[in-house]
């Protein structure tokens, strides 16, 4: 049999590799300007030859942002309008618009995180920013689809809509490239999401809610830290405190403690500073258990961390002032978490060679505003590992024949689904 992911797909891979996606909101100086709008008219054009026609290639709108679950750092950066306007999403459709249940969809995202790199192919495995994250399998899904196009009941008898967003990264969460989509109706009976998941298909997707810790308070010179309110030391302690409090107090949830910034300087106490966490969970419920947590023992530390350094000469100060000039917010809070069953559709990826999900808790990623679809089954499924193939590391990559082995799960997934639903006119009335 002859290779779904042919050299045609193997160049547009290429080309779309070498033009830089950076989300705006992982873009340092260093990173060359997005050109995801080329990107997004580049993957129409070859979706075309498919037989896909161009639904909607625009920016997301404004509204999209006045909604609960937008992370605080996308609406800030939504203050300068080009944020939205050069954040296009595209959707396409294989056949006419039609119900549900006769409808499959994809979703694939294109924008990426920092680090642009000059791309490389050595006839066995891709190399550069988005080559497992997600442009490759954006490719390889287009590769699998042109195959099932073929099929008579393919785009008769059922519709395929293909959603290529921005957003996905970044901490954006997907809010204002897959939600307003998928809130638009523009789903199915079958819902991929199109992440690395060593083809294995996950009914599942954390969600996840960033707390950010900050101090407010005074500095003073290195000559007399006890007039200031030194933010290293207590930020320090509430980090180890909740790494020690929060591992493991809500099962199924995983806490990252991150970034803690005071200063750079050796020669002043620094009064101000933060304590980013990144909290992630399966179950929507676990989510609120969590945030309840956090605050818990937020107020705990502060209570301990005043009991221990009241009566210190360099911090006594801090210690007073700990609960006052110590506040909890949240930059991102409120997003469900997808966990779905539907044995007719597990059974059908099964069939056309997605491995069973086992033990794998998933991840975090756009699916979770699938969470709640009434009559439909979503899952993540996608060639290579975010760890293994060192997505959003210096040397990201992935191998040609796993691309490959993905085209042709997504080419029999579509006509077996094809071939399982009852054409559009058993439902017609007589």
């Amino acid at each position: 049999m002859s290779a779904l992911f042919n050299g045609r797909h193997r160049e547009l891979l290429l080309d779309l590799l070498r033009l830089p996606s950076v989300n705006p909101l992982e873009a340092g100086p260093d990173d060359p300007p997005s050109r995801l709008p080329e990107i997004l008219q580049r993957y129409a054009t070859a979706a075309a030859e498919a037989g896909f026609r161009t639904v909607r290639l625009a920016s997301p709108p404004a509204a999209c942002l006045d909604r609960p679950g937008v992370p605080s750092t996308v609406r800030a950066a939504a203050r300068d309008p080009r944020f939205l306007a050069d954040q296009p999403s595209l959707l396409l459709r294989l056949g006419p618009e039609r119900s549900r249940a006769h409808t499959v969809m994809f979703n694939v995202h294109l924008d990426t995180v920092a680090g642009h790199t000059p791309p490389a192919f050595d006839g066995v495995r891709f190399t550069g920013r988005g080559a497992v994250d997600a442009k490759g399998p954006a490719v390889a899904l287009l590769a699998g689809l042109r195959a099932a196009a073929s099929h008579p009941a393919v785009g008769r008898d059922v519709t395929v809509l293909l959603q290529a967003v921005a957003g996905e990264e970044g901490g954006a969460l997907g809010t204002y490239g897959t939600r307003p989509l998928l809130e638009a109706g523009h789903h199915g009976r079958l819902n991929v999401f199109c992440e690395p998941t060593g083809l294995r298909a996950l009914p599942r997707a954390t969600a996840a809610m960033t707390a950010r810790i900050t101090v407010a308070g005074e500095d003073a010179v290195d000559d007399h830290p006890d007039a200031g309110h030194n933010a290293t030391v207590l930020l320090g302690f509430l980090a180890q405190h909740l790494a020690a409090r929060l591992d493991g107090a809500v099962p199924g949830t995983r806490v990252c403690v991150a970034g803690l910034h005071t200063g750079r300087t050796h020669n002043r106490v620094h009064g101000t500073g933060t304590l980013l966490m990144n909290l992630s969970y399966r179950r929507t419920a676990d989510g609120d258990r969590l945030k309840t947590e956090v605050t818990r023992h937020v107020a705990e530390a502060l209570r301990h961390f005043t009991e221990r350094f009241a009566h210190t000469r360099e911090f006594a100060r801090t210690a007073l002032d700990a609960e006052r000039i110590t506040g909890l917010g949240w930059d991102k809070q409120g997003l469900p978490a997808l966990d779905d069953s539907d044995p007719w559709a597990e059974e059908l990826l099964a069939r056309a060679g997605a491995r069973p999900a086992a033990g794998d808790p998933g991840f975090t990623c756009d699916a979770v505003w699938a969470a709640g679809l009434d009559d439909a089954f979503t899952t993540v499924l996608g060639p290579g590992c975010l760890a293994a193939n060192r997505a959003h590391a210096t040397g990201e990559f992935v191998d040609l024949a796993d691309l490959e082995e993905f085209a042709g799960v997504v080419r029999r997934l579509v006509t077996f689904f094809a071939e399982a639903v009852p054409a559009p006119s058993a439902h017609r009335p007589p």
